[in-house]
């Protein structure tokens, strides 16, 4: 079975915050989390996919790239999104097709945004999700707290299926790559 990483938006300004907002909940565990599953992916020989926002840092700078704490591969491939979802107008999905991927392993910010619709677009497409439930994160709202969110999105994202293809939630020690959708089918 083909696989990926696939890292959404681990922007610097993103994870750090700005002048609008702050910094994203637990955001040194974000950070550590992308490395370990980063590590376990390379030992694999599995590749990673940054997917950046072009909204981010108005798409410029330190802001916009990648968080200068996460082990980018030198390998990595990268998209670059002007809408919520990973999918929209980016060739992600194409690129997947082409590499014949089966499974993706999926971290990132934030949640309730772009996290969410990447989840449900890749099962729609014929794809396996693994979301890493202590792999993305988010600020709050004006509603739920960012810790609230996140669980409310591991719940509810944990047997999201459409038809074939699901998403599970999976934590960062346990064995990603080695995906467990078979179990519940």
């Amino acid at each position: 079975m083909k696989q990926i990483l696939l890292i959404i938006d681990a922007q610097q300004e993103l994870i750090e915050g700005n002048k609008e907002y702050g910094a994203v909940f637990l955001k040194e565990e974000l950070i550590r989390n992308i490395n370990s599953v980063i590590e376990k992916s390379s030992k694999l020989n599995i590749s990673v996919v940054f997917v950046r926002d072009l909204d981010v840092a108005e798409g410029k700078g330190k802001g916009f790239q990648v968080h200068e704490e996460i082990h980018i591969p030198k390998n990595a491939t990268f998209f670059d999104k002007t809408a919520t979802n990973s999918f929209y107008g980016t060739g992600l999905l194409n690129y997947f097709k082409s590499e014949e991927i089966e499974h993706v392993v999926m971290m990132g910010c934030t949640t309730q945004h772009c996290i969410d619709s990447a989840v449900r677009t890749a099962t729609i497409n014929g794809l396996d999700v693994t979301l890493v439930g202590d792999g993305h994160s988010t600020t709050g709202s004006d509603i739920l707290h960012a810790e609230q969110i996140i669980q409310h999105h591991n719940n509810t994202l944990h047997g999201h299926y459409n038809v074939e293809n699901f998403s599970i939630v999976r934590k960062t020690e346990e064995d990603l790559f080695h995906p467990t959708h078979h179990l519940y089918r």
